[in-house]
């Protein structure tokens, strides 16, 4: 590693999939680099707990054949081996029964639609794989295209139930693009067959986020946890510095890896010290622009299974659940000593009854939804149960979301943001996480070179802050 000036580490913020890959790139560009995570963990949304011996994310998790950034990652960290291939089983919850929807033939025995019906469904699919680029969707909303698609009985029983039960106050407004980035996605993951097929580590995203923590500490990369950041701090030549529980840090380049509400919140003047930066207000009201739902997954650990089905997608709206993912089909419950574990999920606003409810009430509120779904299912099957919530879990994606989209390189000097929120066309999930904290390393690496080229100390007044390009939706592709 080559030698630092003292303004030259970059702070990141946030200890996620994204401040990893971020981190990764700055440290094998030569650039110092400091990890402020919050939790007592990295690995944000798939950082794990404990089943009997073995670590499980919080929330679920599984690949699709198309990630392949992050199964280029398991490669350099000589994690391939532990990846495995599952062939899936997916279901829709509906008029009280459970129905298979695996494989085209299930679309067809569909009893909820009449056989025309059933028929547009299935040709739904295939024609959302026909479009070729999301600009051509992103005027409409979910709800106008797919109505288009699958017209209106479909949409009805199908489509509409599946959208409120994500989205809540939000579903009308969702945009087509984030329907056809699921439908496209799913779609490209199955066999000849017409089967879905999933990729697992072995071992959990725990295993990976081992082989890496270790490497990044070989490249120098040092990962601070239990350090909540609760301030960026800004002077009149842009990002000065952190302020976290612990001390104040200097910095005059911080990449924040939060979602983009939270670091608009960082952004806030507090107490004495240097005037803000001019353009902090107009940057903190385009970070607020975009809206988020929280997540709440209840994770059961069962003594045997619920079903045969991995994931089990909600259309009746008095289950407070959209979707019931039965991990153990896709990773045996042998891992786990024989434990059957279930992840309910739910998006829902931070205000949500359930979603402030103590664990012991959300778990005993669930009890009868589950009781009804599954009519064989016992409260003694329970041997354990973990609730595990995140505020900010899903970006909610709107028409013309491009217009909207927050840049990579804020308009505050030395700013960076790389969220989920960022990875448009395409929806959250770790192979974006990696891909976008791979370019943002890359980007701040760059603008760090430029700077010595034209003011070698990057500790004068104004040095190294051009304005340079923004990274937009097209870019942030790459």
């Amino acid at each position: 590693m080559s030698a630092q000036e003292p303004g030259d580490e970059v702070l990141v913020i946030g200890g996620g999939f994204t401040g990893l890959a971020a981190a990764h790139e700055l440290a094998l560009a030569g650039v110092a680099c400091r990890v402020l995570e919050s939790e007592p963990y990295v690995g944000g949304l798939a950082g794990s707990f404990e089943v009997e011996g073995t670590r499980l994310e919080r929330f679920y998790h599984h690949w699709f054949s198309s990630d392949l950034e992050v199964r280029r990652l398991c490669a350099e960290l000589g994690c391939s081996h532990l990846l495995q291939e599952h062939r899936t089983q997916t279901g829709v919850y509906y008029a009280n029964s459970v129905y298979r929807l695996s494989s085209p033939w299930d679309v067809l025995r569909f009893a909820p639609l009449p056989l025309p019906d059933r028929v547009r469904l299935g040709w739904s699919a295939v024609r959302a794989r026909q479009v070729k680029h999301w600009r051509d969707l992103e005027e409409l909303t979910a709800r106008e295209w797919l109505l288009a698609l699958s017209g209106p009985q479909v949409y009805d029983r199908v489509w509409r139930p599946l959208l409120e039960a994500k989205f809540g106050q939000y579903a009308s407004e969702v945009g087509a693009t984030w329907m056809w980035t699921k439908l496209h996605l799913r779609g490209g993951s199955r066999s000849h067959s017409g089967h879905e097929v999933l990729y697992y580590l072995h071992g959990g995203s725990a295993a990976l986020l081992d082989a890496w923590v270790s490497r990044l500490s070989e490249l120098g990369v040092r990962i601070c946890t239990n350090t909540p950041v609760r301030q960026v701090l800004t002077d009149g030549h842009g990002v000065c510095g952190v302020r976290s529980d612990r001390a104040v840090l200097p910095a005059r380049r911080v990449l924040a890896t939060t979602a983009p509400g939270l670091l608009a919140g960082l952004l806030a003047p507090a107490g004495a010290g240097p005037p803000p930066h001019p353009d902090m207000p107009a940057v903190r009201r385009r970070l607020s622009a975009v809206p988020y739902l929280a997540n709440l997954c209840l994770v059961l650990e069962n003594d045997r299974p619920l079903s045969d089905t991995y994931w089990l997608n909600v259309t009746d709206p008095s289950f407070p659940y959209v979707g019931v993912i039965e991990h153990t089909n896709l990773e045996a419950s042998d891992a786990y000593a024989g434990r059957h574990l279930v992840y309910l999920s739910a998006y829902l606003p931070t205000s949500a009854e359930l979603y402030r409810m103590d664990d012991d009430a959300v778990f005993h509120a669930s009890l009868p939804h589950l009781s009804r779904m599954f009519p064989q299912f016992r409260r003694d099957w329970v041997r354990r149960y973990h609730v595990w919530r995140a505020d900010h879990a899903q970006p909610v994606i709107t028409p013309h979301y491009s217009d909207r989209i927050p840049a990579m390189e804020t308009d505050l000097p030395g700013l960076y943001l790389a969220s989920m929120a960022q990875v448009y066309p395409q929806d959250r999930g770790t192979n974006y996480a990696v891909r976008q904290g791979r370019h943002a390393g890359r980007l701040i690496a760059d603008r760090m070179r430029t700077a010595r080229r034209t003011a070698p100390d990057p500790l004068l007044p104004g040095a190294g802050y051009g304005t340079g390009p923004q990274f937009g939706p097209e870019e942030g592709m790459a």
